[in-house]
C-alpha cells in the first residue's frame, strides 16, 4: 500500500512539473537556448529529488571522469522514463534523436521542439538517415552533444534487441567520440508501469570510443559489445543484493 501512495504522489509530481517545465520553456521562446535547457535542467533536479524522496529511488554512477569537454554521441540503454528524466543534466547540454510524433503533443511536444531536437520519422529510411547526419552535425558545431537510444524505444530489463544504426551512422559521418552508457534503471521503473520500486539504479559510463577511420557497423558493434559486458555486471550486482524479484 505505501509502495502505490508513494507512485501516486511522485506521478503527480511528474505530471504536474512536466506541464509547468513544458509551460515555461514555450514562454521563453524570446530569451537563448541555454535558458530553456536550463528550465530542464532544474525540472530534472525536481524530479530526481522526488524520486529519492518519494519512492527511496536513488542511483550511483560509475564513470563520470569518462564524460570529455567536447561535444560527443551518447548512445544508451532505453529501460525507463528515468534515464529522460536524468540525462538532462548529466550530459548537458545536449540534444535528443527522437521520433517525429512526439512534436504534435500539445505544450510537450510544442517544449520539446524549442530544445532543438533532431525529431525523425523513422519510416522515412534513407532520408531519417541524411536528417540525422545533416542536424546531428550541425549540433554537435553548436557545442551540443548528441543522445542516441540505438535500441530505438524502452526495452524491458534483461531483454535483447536488435540495435539501430543510425547513431554510428552519424558518429563515422561526424568522427565525434561516442559515450556508451549502460544502467538498469527498468528493474526499479518499468516501461509503461505504474510503481516505482525502492533501491540504487547503477550507471556505468563507458571510455569515449575513437570513432576515426571506422565504420558505422564497427562502431555499433564495438557499443554493443561493451553494453553487454557491463549490463552483464550491473545485473549481477542486482541479483545479489535483491534475491527475490519484484513481479511487475
Amino acid at each position: 500500500m505505501i509502495l502505490v501512495l508513494r507512485s501516486i504522489l511522485f506521478s503527480i509530481l511528474f505530471n504536474v512539473g512536466t506541464f509547468i517545465m513544458s509551460l515555461l520553456i514555450v514562454l521563453s521562446a524570446p530569451f537563448p537556448f541555454k535558458i530553456r535547457l536550463g528550465i530542464g535542467g532544474i525540472w530534472s533536479n525536481i524530479m530526481l529529488f522526488g524520486l529519492d524522496k518519494l519512492c527511496s529511488l536513488s542511483h550511483e554512477i560509475e564513470g563520470l571522469d569518462n564524460i570529455p569537454d567536447d561535444p560527443y554521441i551518447v548512445m544508451s540503454k532505453h529501460q525507463s522514463t528515468w534515464e529522460t528524466i536524468s540525462f538532462v543534466n548529466l550530459f548537458f547540454p545536449y540534444v535528443w534523436i527522437l521520433k517525429k510524433e512526439l512534436m504534435y503533443l500539445p505544450i510537450f511536444g510544442w517544449a520539446l521542439l524549442m530544445l532543438k531536437p533532431i525529431a525523425i520519422n523513422r519510416k522515412a529510411g534513407r532520408k531519417a538517415v541524411e536528417q540525422i547526419i545533416e542536424q546531428g552535425q550541425q549540433r554537435l558545431d553548436d557545442g551540443l552533444s548528441v543522445v542516441v537510444f540505438p535500441e530505438g524505444t524502452r526495452v524491458d530489463p534483461r531483454k535483447k534487441v536488435k540495435f539501430r544504426i543510425g547513431g554510428a551512422i552519424l558518429a563515422e559521418n561526424t568522427r565525434a567520440k561516442v559515450i556508451p552508457v549502460a544502467h538498469n534503471a527498468g528493474e526499479f521503473w518499468q516501461r509503461r508501469k505504474f510503481l516505482i520500486f525502492p533501491g540504487k539504479i547503477q550507471v556505468h559510463i563507458g571510455e569515449p570510443i575513437d570513432t576515426n577511420g571506422k565504420t558505422a557497423s564497427e562502431i555499433l558493434a564495438e557499443v554493443e559489445a561493451w553494453m553487454t559486458e557491463h549490463m552483464a555486471i550491473i545485473n549481477e550486482r542486482y541479483d545479489q543484493t535483491n534475491p527475490r524479484k519484484y513481479v511487475l
